[in-house]
């Protein structure tokens, strides 16, 4: 994975597209700080791809133990 700051990949853009158009993913920084990315459209559909929750319906009932109270204190005095 490359970095480029953002006026370096402003000015090679079409470079960049092409990068991705083959796989490679880059990294826009602006000042140092990476702010964006340019990834292959196939990594960006399997990133914001979401789970399903439907798994995980319930009522949270006995996730904290038999007294959630109690569990909550003592994670507190830890």
């Amino acid at each position: 994975m490359q970095r480029k700051g953002a006026e370096e990949a402003r000015n090679e853009l079409p470079d960049l597209l092409t990068a991705a158009e083959k796989g490679r993913a880059t990294i826009i920084t602006r000042h140092g700080r990476a702010v964006a990315a340019l990834v292959p459209i196939g990594a960006y559909g399997a990133a914001v791809r979401q789970p399903p929750l439907l798994p995980l319906k319930g009522s949270g009932r006995g996730l904290w133990g038999g007294n959630s109270t109690e569990t909550i204190r003592k994670m507190r005095e830890e």
